[in-house]
């Protein structure tokens, strides 16, 4: 299992509604994150920067992501949240969210 922390901003004047589309997630979307391999999947909010994580349980992780931004409801999904978000200068070039690296975990 691998667990994956990501960070990005949400624009001021669009918290409200990221925070609402996010209640009301759409079904496609979660089977999308289930199909690949995605467990625990949280983002939090502290001001207007995001961090989100979650587990990979799966053993083709690229290939997974690919499948997952290929799926057409979690294009449409993420043409609605990118909009509301600021991605961070220094993201890997094609990355869209920060991955940042593991400092400590326990179970």
């Amino acid at each position: 299992m691998k667990r994956v922390g990501q960070v990005i901003d949400v624009r001021t004047e669009r918290i409200e509604e990221y925070e609402a589309l996010h209640a009301a997630t759409w079904p496609g979307v979660l089977e999308a994150i289930h199909r690949a391999n995605i467990r625990n999947y949280t983002i939090y909010r502290h001001g207007t920067r995001l961090f989100a994580s979650f587990e990979y349980v799966g053993d083709d992780y690229p290939a997974d992501m690919a499948g997952m931004a290929a799926d057409p409801v979690v294009q449409a999904w993420w043409k609605l949240t990118d909009a509301m978000q600021e991605p961070l200068p220094d993201r890997q070039p094609g990355s869209w969210w920060t991955t940042i690296p593991e400092v400590f975990h326990t179970d």
